[in-house]
Order: structure tokens, then C-alpha cells, then sequence
């Protein structure tokens, strides 16, 4: 019997793949852009093309948020477009950033201005739950708790991903930048 007791609190390790421990939870990533491409055309073009550049390297999307309008921030003075994903990635998060970025070079993306006008912006959100404190990454996204408008299209599709600091859901931290704040 004792036998029997030992065997069945024995649990199974993780799956692994090539990379590393399989993650549960989602993988989130944000995509943004306030300016024409010549080939793709507006901003929301230029989201639906980053998404199917995506798919053409190799990342499965599992869902995607509609494209919303939002005012700038910073100096630049047009209007974003901007979406949110989950995707299956079976690599690892430092890979992720690095094809991200990748995709942002090859729309023509230039690192010159913070808050500039942008053809593409991809931001690795989160990867589900890990917490990752490097030079080059910080998971979750720093500015996550921070911007509707990433808050927004994330909440379409993962309203109740619950951010591993702040123990909020998105659903949460949205509610919080929209509550009314009383004037001093």
C-alpha cells in the first residue's frame, strides 16, 4: 500500500521542448504603428501585414484583438493604430524579442526617437507568467499597468490574464486608468 501512496505522489516533470520548460500561460504581444508603408499602406494594413509576417516565421496565432484607433503619445502628432495577440512560441522570450524586432526592421522601423512616429511597433507584453528583469527585457512589460492602449486591445482577448506583480487582471488594470480621479 505504501508502495502505491509513493507512486501516485510522484508527479510527472513538465513537457520540454528543444528550448527550454514549456510555459503555462499566454504569450501577449502588442502591435503598433502611426505611419504610412509604401508597400502596405496605413497603419492598419501595416498591423494586418506584421501579423501575417509573423505566421510566415514561424509564430501560431491563437487570437487576435480588432485594431483600434488612439490618440498619440509623446510628440508625434497622427494617430495610432493598435492590436494585441496571443501566440504559441516555442522558443524562448529572448528569441521572441529578437524576431519582433526583426519584423520592425524589416517594415523600416529606425530606433531614433522615443514616443516618435513609427511604421511598426511590436512589444512583447508578457510571456505568461514569467517575471524577467534584464538589460534588453523586462517581462512583464513595464508599462503594461500604465497604457489603454495597449490595456484595451489586450482585454479583447485576454481579459483575465492576471499580471504576476500586481496581481491584477487585465480586466483590472484597465478598470483602474478608467476610473475617475477626483481633483486636488
Amino acid at each position: 500500500m505504501a508502495m502505491a501512496a509513493n507512486s501516485m505522489a510522484r508527479q510527472t516533470p513538465a513537457p520540454r521542448s528543444a528550448t527550454g520548460p514549456v510555459l503555462i500561460g499566454p504569450v501577449l504581444i502588442g502591435l503598433g504603428g502611426n505611419r504610412c508603408h509604401g508597400r502596405h499602406g496605413p497603419p492598419r494594413r501595416v498591423i494586418a501585414a506584421a501579423l501575417a509576417a509573423l505566421e510566415a516565421d514561424g509564430v501560431k496565432l491563437l487570437s487576435v484583438s480588432r485594431i483600434v484607433e488612439t490618440p498619440p503619445l509623446g510628440p508625434s502628432n497622427r494617430r495610432f493604430a493598435n492590436a494585441a495577440a496571443e501566440i504559441h512560441w516555442a522558443g524562448t522570450p529572448e528569441a521572441l524579442l529578437t524576431l519582433l524586432q526583426s519584423i520592425e526592421r524589416q517594415f523600416g522601423r529606425k530606433r531614433w526617437r522615443r514616443w516618435g512616429a513609427r511604421v511598426l511597433d511590436l512589444d512583447l507584453l508578457a510571456f505568461g507568467q514569467l517575471q524577467l528583469a534584464k538589460k534588453r527585457l523586462k517581462l512583464p512589460h513595464p508599462a503594461l499597468p500604465e497604457r489603454l492602449f495597449v490595456l484595451h486591445p489586450l482585454a479583447e482577448i485576454a481579459p483575465n490574464w492576471r499580471h504576476p506583480q500586481l496581481r491584477l487582471t487585465v480586466r483590472q488594470m484597465t478598470a483602474r486608468l478608467q476610473k475617475p480621479r477626483p481633483f486636488i
